[in-house]
């Protein structure tokens, strides 16, 4: 499997790279970084030498022509939020990049390449490659609000103080301010939150809070 990684200089595409090579899932890594190419080679080469402790891949950089071949593509290009901006406010500065970068991948991409968004606002940008990329329905995906699951549920864990393995809960809607949790699931090894010692409506809407806003505070 050849996994290519657009906007890899940054710090959620080195994050990325480094967490599919942890996998040993893949036999080709690919970072791709236009605009800080000399960064992007330098994770690349940071990677390689530690293959001896995890397994056989081959980890390069390149440009967009390298990607051709590539059986899932992660795009995590695009300008980052500041501390002021929600996730929507990115629009005006992210979509034209955006659409720009997705005209440039165009030519490399086959109907059989999975293509995963990954950049903010995700929703938006994620409509956008599927038009613009001419793949199949189904080939393009966005991060979504797995993100915000995965803080909800270790935030439940930490307040509850229990492995964060075992807590199930999920956030639906957009990755923004508009998410809803589904209360009705929340759960710690199948018995239900508000089951458990402890529990308080009000604490729980305050985890819920605290996870919507967790992005900007982590910026």
């Amino acid at each position: 499997m050849k996994v290519s990684i657009v906007g890899a200089a940054g710090r959620v595409g080195s994050n990325a790279a480094f967490a599919i090579q942890l996998s040993n899932k893949v036999r080709e890594l690919l970072l791709v970084d236009v605009f800080m190419a000399d960064a992007a080679a330098g994770e690349a080469l940071d990677l390689r030498h530690g293959s001896s402790l995890i397994g056989r891949c081959k980890i390069h950089s390149g440009g967009y022509d390298a990607i051709a071949g590539s059986d899932l593509v992660v795009v995590t290009a695009g300008l980052r939020r500041r501390p002021d901006e929600s996730r929507l406010d990115l629009i005006n500065r992210n979509v034209q990049m955006f659409k720009g970068l997705m005209g440039e991948l165009k030519p490399f991409l086959t109907q059989d390449t999975l293509v995963c968004v990954v950049s903010n606002p995700i929703d938006i940008l994620t409509y956008i490659a599927a038009q613009e990329s001419g793949l199949p329905d189904g080939r393009v995906f966005g991060s979504g609000t797995f993100f915000d699951t995965t803080r909800f549920r270790s935030t439940l864990a930490e307040y509850y103080d229990v492995d964060p393995l075992q807590v199930d809960a999920l956030l639906l809607g957009e990755h923004g301010d508009s998410m809803v949790p589904v209360w009705s699931r929340a759960a710690v090894a199948g018995i239900p939150l508000k089951d458990l010692p402890g529990y308080d409506q009000a604490k729980m809407e305050e985890i819920f809070q605290q996870t919507k806003t967790a992005g900007a505070e982590v910026i």
